[in-house]
């Protein structure tokens, strides 16, 4: 019977008859017919639809009845299999699946594996002078290195379809082996003074005693030359390596002159233009760029940092004399640094002027304003400079207008100027010597006399007395210049150029090396010997076809004292 009908009888049975009357159970009728009335109005209920799919994990095959709609990472749910954030199925754990689907779960293990390799050694044949022609021996012995390799393992199901190398560490490094093969010349073995270096085919060579006895400092063939400097007291080298990194232009290093291999890095990176000791042989200023793609390769910082350098090799934490800063006009270049006499300070040349940089401080003073040079092409023009002995003149090259219309800028005139650090003006001491004249100051001038060469206008007085050595109570030891004259002084950038020297105030100038009927020197700076040779004048050091000559600063004699052709810096202390 219903239940509408039920409640109707219930109902009649209380109302219509003469029994009596109970509230509780008129509450129930009234439940009991609105219940009915809402069940009736409810649509009929129906069973959600199933799909049958079938799993096949870890090789069996599991039939199974999911709700329709359901993914394949869900039926794996409703399944109680477990997936870890490898595993993978086909198809794609996000498919919905339809009836008769079927599913394959794929297992992937990770696991790291470690092994050990041989890294096998370099051969490098290196040409010595000092060997007889065609004779051959080893300099050094080679030997593997080793390395650990962690390598990233995947398995499907099993199988290993991935290797790959997630980190390496080098254990021992591998030692070049060095052939030294003769090729002695019949150029005479000259007694030098002092220690001279210089780079030849990547490496670092070192002369002491005799030009005819070289030792080998540096074997790796990555010196690139952007750096290569002795400390004053000649007991270390350093030099820049190019770098393999292509986020980095070279990395900078130094070694001890008598501690040949044992390199120390000094963890600093693209050093393009300056990197040199003071005269404590500790302290070592050095300056940055940031590579760049386009060209020269860099975006200068034109900053200035010192760095300690103990005995043994310690580091110091670099102290910051100059933040990065743009450097002025045509900053993007860089600027040239030296130290000064005594280490407080140094002279820096920029494309736009010289300025004097107080090391505690960073203040900068301006010596010398130049007029920048327009070079029209992905380089800046940068004045060569050098400091007199006792530290109270600066040399350099000047570019300056020649009053012509036109863009000034542009001008080919460079001349070679006194700038006297006591006080008074500049002093013009040579004109049109080329934008490449490299000035450099020797430690003294043996057999030769300092006259002053011009009268000069009231104005430059005080400045001439200074240069030349005549003013009261700025008495000034004798020393000579070397530089660079331009073979064509108006198309100096292109020119060929020739060894000249003079003494300090212009005076006594005469040209040293080539001679007019061979081919001129490239541009460069050249290095003075640190003490006289044995007629009792100094050498002057410098690079003419690849090789190493040495040219006597009075009477002009010249020797060559390398063969290899392929010598690109020198430096003499």
């Amino acid at each position: 019977m219903r239940q509408s009908e039920r409640a109707r009888r219930l109902y009649h049975s209380v109302y219509c008859s003469g029994g009596k009357h109970n509230p509780l159970a008129c509450l129930l009728i009234l439940l009991l017919l609105g219940g009915t009335i809402i069940a009736g109005c409810s649509p009929p209920q129906k069973t959600q639809a199933e799909i049958s799919v079938s799993l096949v994990v870890d090789d069996h095959t599991i039939i199974l009845q999911v709700p329709a709609g359901s993914s394949a990472q869900q039926a794996f749910f409703q399944a109680g299999i477990s997936l870890s954030a490898l595993d993978r199925s086909e198809p794609p754990l996000f498919t919905i699946l339809s009836n008769g689907s079927t599913v394959k779960l794929i297992r992937i293990e990770e696991k790291f594996e470690v092994e050990q390799q041989i890294i096998p050694f370099d051969r490098q044949t290196i040409r010595n002078d000092s060997l007889p022609e065609g004779d051959a021996r080893i300099s050094q012995s080679g030997s593997n290195g080793k390395k650990e390799i962690t390598y990233r393992i995947l398995v499907e199901n099993g199988k290993e379809t991935s290797r790959s190398v997630v980190k390496e560490v080098i254990l021992t490094e591998p030692v070049t082996e060095i052939m030294m093969v003769g090729g002695q010349t019949p150029y005479q073995s000259l007694t030098i003074k002092g220690r001279l270096v210089y780079l030849a085919g990547g490496n670092a060579w070192l002369m002491e005693g005799t030009t005819g006895e070289r030792k080998l400092l540096v074997s790796t063939g990555d010196l690139d030359g952007r750096v290569f400097n002795l400390s004053p007291d000649g007991s270390w080298l350093v030099f820049t390596r190019g770098s393999k990194d292509t986020k980095q232009i070279n990395t900078l290093w130094a070694v001890r002159t008598n501690q040949a291999e044992r390199l120390i890095d000094l963890k600093i990176s693209n050093v393009v233009h300056f990197a040199s000791f003071a005269d404590d042989n500790f302290s070592l200023g050095f300056s940055t760029v940031e590579p760049r793609s386009t060209a020269p390769g860099w975006q200068a910082n034109n900053d200035l940092q010192i760095l300690g350098l103990g005995i043994k090799g310690l580091l110091t934490k670099p102290s910051v004399v100059l933040d990065v800063n743009s450097g002025g006009v045509y900053g993007w270049w860089g600027a040239n640094y030296s130290w000064m006499p005594g280490g407080q300070s140094f002279v820096a040349a920029r494309p736009d002027g010289i300025y004097m940089i107080d090391r505690q401080t960073g203040e900068e003073k301006t010596i010398l304003e130049i007029l920048p040079f327009q070079t029209g092409g992905d380089w800046a023009w940068v004045p060569g400079i050098s400091c007199s002995p006792g530290g109270k003149v600066i040399y350099a090259v000047n570019h300056s207008s020649n009053n012509l219309t036109g863009n000034a800028e542009q001008t080919p005139n460079f001349d070679l100027v006194a700038i006297p650090l006591a006080g008074g003006a500049p002093v013009t001491i040579l004109k049109d010597v080329g934008m490449f004249a490299y000035p450099v100051v020797s430690s003294g001038a043996p057999n030769s006399q300092t006259n002053i060469k011009s009268t000069t206008s009231p104005a430059s007085i005080s400045s001439t007395a200074i240069i030349t050595g005549t003013s009261a109570g700025n008495p000034l030891s004798n020393f000579q210049i070397a530089f660079l004259q331009a073979i064509s002084p108006l198309q100096s950038d292109t020119s060929k150029y020739r060894l000249d020297v003079m003494d300090r105030d212009g005076s006594n100038q005469k040209v040293l090396f080539p001679d007019e009927s061979l081919s001129g020197l490239e541009p460069q700076k050249v290095v003075w010997s640190p003490m006289k040779n044995e007629d009792g004048n100094l050498w002057i050091s410098l690079i003419y076809q690849g090789n190493i000559w040495l040219v006597d600063s009075v009477n002009g004699k010249a020797q060559q004292i390398t063969g290899e052709g392929v010598v690109s810096r020198i430096d003499w202390r």
